[in-house]
């Protein structure tokens, strides 16, 4: 019986601690690809629930110094639904 409550536990608790992350393109430019990359994130809790969200391209490339982008990505991280995060990853020079 004790084998079974663990086996359950583990089950739940694995269940909880799953997501997934996926991260797409979302442009590039002509300009060379530097070694500077920068990164702005938001996070939604619950499908709409946002506190200081910004992960525009313009904050991204601020954050990492970057004048002259060349790539932007889009990393999408989800918890079930629950609890989203956006996070754009820019590179340039």
């Amino acid at each position: 019986m004790k084998k079974v409550k663990m086996v359950i536990t583990l089950g739940l608790v694995s269940l909880f601690l799953a997501g997934c992350a996926i991260t797409l393109p979302v442009a590039a430019t002509s300009n060379a690809v530097g070694s500077k990359v920068g990164t702005s994130s938001a996070t939604v809790y619950m499908g709409g629930l946002m506190f200081d969200a910004d992960a525009s391209i313009r904050t991204a490339a601020a954050n990492g110094g970057i004048t002259k982008i060349s790539t932007v990505d889009m990393k999408v991280s989800n918890m079930f639904g629950v609890i989203m995060t956006y996070e754009c990853i820019v590179t340039g020079s």
